[in-house]
């Protein structure tokens, strides 16, 4: 049943052409209105392929300011400006500049887990989901910083075999998930399938049957037999999983695996910020033009 909230938002979004874009760690409520749901790297794509004049972007911060980044054109805000995100306020973008001067010709791959100024200061931007296909787009021998996320870059170096000088960020979300947790979880499911996000500690990934990307592991679970799958990564791509796969069990590897800064955004907040057209976000135009080339890097990449 539709509710009156719902109704108002449906109608905001028509007076406006708008487009409500959410990300796969959104609640459950937010998901179920959103236009699209997605990873970072389909929500990016999403927002710039649209034909709205307003995009509304549930996610955090970083997110919205890389629609920003694509749609200079367009109205991009966020239901709540306080969505913001530990890996990027951990990573300021000194640290980068510092990295830049003591490898002066190296490559710089950002995840787009980052301010628009660290990507600004990049030659690609990259997802969970292509890091891999932008770091092997790269010619060989060149020198490579990747940064913020030093989980996704040993990851990165695992399956590419290159040497990467990483910076020391992470997702303290991710970071939660324990071995003993998978361990746990495969004792009391026997013959489950294990997937797990590359933001997770090595140790971790290492008992994983596969390592995805969120947009990975919704293909994972409509293509596995597996009858139960254990899930590694944020909670809120459970309620996904279980509406596209009604057949199927999934486990999230640990409850503690909650991101607060994606749970700020719930349906209040989605229509005030249509009503009031606020908050906006958007990204110095010096600052978006040096980040534009990076940021289009990643989204035409190759799709994983």
């Amino acid at each position: 049943m539709v509710t009156d909230i719902e109704k108002r938002i449906a109608e905001l979004k028509y007076q406006q052409n708008a487009v409500i874009l959410a990300h796969n760690y959104q609640l459950p409520e937010v998901q179920q209105i959103a236009d699209f749901v997605g990873d970072s790297l389909g929500l990016s794509r999403k927002a710039a392929e649209t034909d709205a004049d307003v995009i509304v972007f549930c996610g955090v911060y970083f997110m919205a300011e890389t629609a920003s980044i694509l749609c200079p054109d367009k109205k991009v805000i966020i239901p709540d400006e306080k969505a913001g995100c530990p890996m990027v306020e951990m990573s300021p973008v000194e640290s980068l500049r510092q990295l830049k001067e003591e490898h002066p010709d190296a490559v710089v791959v950002t995840y787009v887990n980052s301010s628009a100024e660290m990507k600004a200061l990049s030659d690609y931007c990259c997802t969970s989901a292509n890091a891999v296909e932008v770091v092997n787009s790269i010619m060989p021998g060149r020198e490579i910083i990747f940064v913020p996320d030093q989980y996704l870059g040993s990851y990165v170096q695992e399956q590419t075999g290159r040497d990467l000088v990483l910076h020391r960020g992470y997702c303290p979300t991710h970071a939660r998930i324990l071995r003993e947790d998978i361990e746990r979880l495969r004792d009391q499911h026997p013959g489950a399938e294990v997937m797990v996000h590359p933001e997770c500690r090595p140790g971790v990934r290492d008992l994983a049957d596969y390592v995805e990307s969120t947009s990975g592991m919704c293909r994972r679970a409509r293509e596995s037999d597996a009858a139960d799958m254990i899930v590694g990564t944020e909670m809120g791509l459970v309620y996904r999983l279980r509406r596209e796969n009604p057949q199927k069990r999934f486990h999230i590897v640990s409850e503690a695996a909650v991101c607060p800064n994606m749970k700020r955004i719930d349906l209040e907040k989605v229509l005030w910020s249509l009503e009031e057209v606020q908050y906006e976000v958007k990204v110095p135009e010096e600052t978006r033009k040096r980040a534009l080339t990076a940021v289009q890097r990643m989204v035409e990449a190759v799709r994983t």
